[in-house]
């Protein structure tokens, strides 16, 4: 009997790129040769380690001399964890009703996290002040979760980018009624290069209290990290992630695909061209006759509206989701690696199906 095969081999082609998901994406390189800078040695484990340490620095650097990142495994992980550090066991979470958190998390927050979820609709995936006071109310009633927090996405599930403005109005108006303010940033580089501005323009600088930074969707193999802006009422945040198990022991591996992102423009110039091939999408997708683009293209995603067995048949030749299926709704994500090409061929490809 010959022994089983122990060398690697490459079981996709990498020349295939969809428009599922910027989760699809492989590691960018520089991400990956700063993991094998990493390697080697020992360091010591739990977040004691130099790249963790340095990681600090670079956080600062984007968002302010009292910000401290705390390297997670995931986006679900941070959200989680973020959001019960804001929370008693009574508290309450205010989100729009198409959040990550309440749409894609696996009821996360509310089993794991033991968080009441607020929800309120939205048309666009934006919360606002007069949309948040749907919710507001009713701290002293013992006979409903008390709304402790308030948590938007930027960008949106819904890939509309939040304003500095916009941001600045939801902070004071839920620190005016006691409330907290989380960011789920899983695509926070994405809306700072929409809004052409640094990251602590909207966040820190208009009063984020704490926020779920994303590296995953944005070349990134692993790991995200919550970032608190402002300690003041952020509690336990060390034992929450251990208990969430989102403490890695090995965290000189996440927190230095963050810094390789951080340190420099990497963080940008990726979300830059996501976002570049995503209009780039747009523009295609909107010189076909029968299909409706839903929102606006504010970031790397678009969603659209188009026949049913149109998207069917071009499922079997692209991979992407429906959105709502029943309205025949979908959505196409860009990365970092999606090219101009990939994006001609697959526009001349809806039109092939548009035209059958």
């Amino acid at each position: 009997m010959n022994p089983p095969r122990t060398d690697a081999r490459r079981h996709h082609d990498p020349d295939v790129r969809g428009f599922a998901s910027d989760n699809y994406a492989g590691v960018h390189p520089e991400v990956l040769a700063a993991l094998a800078l990493a390697n080697g040695g020992h360091q010591v484990a739990y977040g004691e380690d130099a790249y963790t340490e340095n990681l600090q620095q670079v956080i600062r650097s984007h968002f302010g001399p009292t910000a401290e990142a705390f390297p997670v495994f995931n986006g679900t992980g941070a959200n989680v964890v973020a959001l019960q550090a804001v929370t008693d066991r009574w508290g309450a979470v205010i989100c729009a009703e198409s959040a990550h958190i309440n749409v894609d998390e696996g009821g996360a927050p509310e089993r794991v996290g033991g968080i009441k979820l607020l929800t309120v609709p939205t048309p666009d995936g934006k919360l606002t002040p007069e949309l948040i006071d749907r919710q507001a109310y009713g701290w002293d009633d013992e006979h409903r979760a008390m709304p402790q927090v308030v948590s938007i996405a930027q960008t949106t599930e819904l890939g509309t980018v939040y304003t500095p403005d916009e941001i600045r109005a939801i902070c004071e108006h839920a620190h005016a009624h006691g409330m907290k303010v989380h960011v789920d940033g899983s695509r926070l580089a994405n809306a700072a290069a929409t809004l052409d501005v640094p990251l602590r323009t909207f966040t820190n600088a208009v009063g984020v209290d704490l926020l779920s930074l994303g590296g995953t969707k944005n070349g990134a193999l692993f790991g995200e990290a919550v970032v608190v802006l402002n300690p003041d009422g952020i509690r336990h945040l060390r034992h929450l992630r251990k208990l969430s198990m989102q403490l890695a022991s090995k965290m000189r591996f996440v927190s230095v695909q963050l810094e390789a992102l951080l340190a420099r423009d990497l963080w940008l110039r990726s979300a830059r061209h996501a976002n570049e091939m995503a209009q780039r999408l747009a523009e295609g997708v909107r010189a076909v006759h029968g299909v409706e683009i839903l929102y606006p293209v504010q970031a790397n995603a678009v969603f659209a509206r188009l026949p049913h067995d149109v998207s069917e048949r071009l499922q079997k030749r692209f991979r992407f989701y429906f959105w709502d299926e029943a309205a025949g709704d979908v959505r196409w994500m860009c990365a970092f690696d999606t090219t101009e090409d990939d994006v001609d061929v697959f526009v001349a490809a809806l039109k092939e199906e548009m035209a059958r």
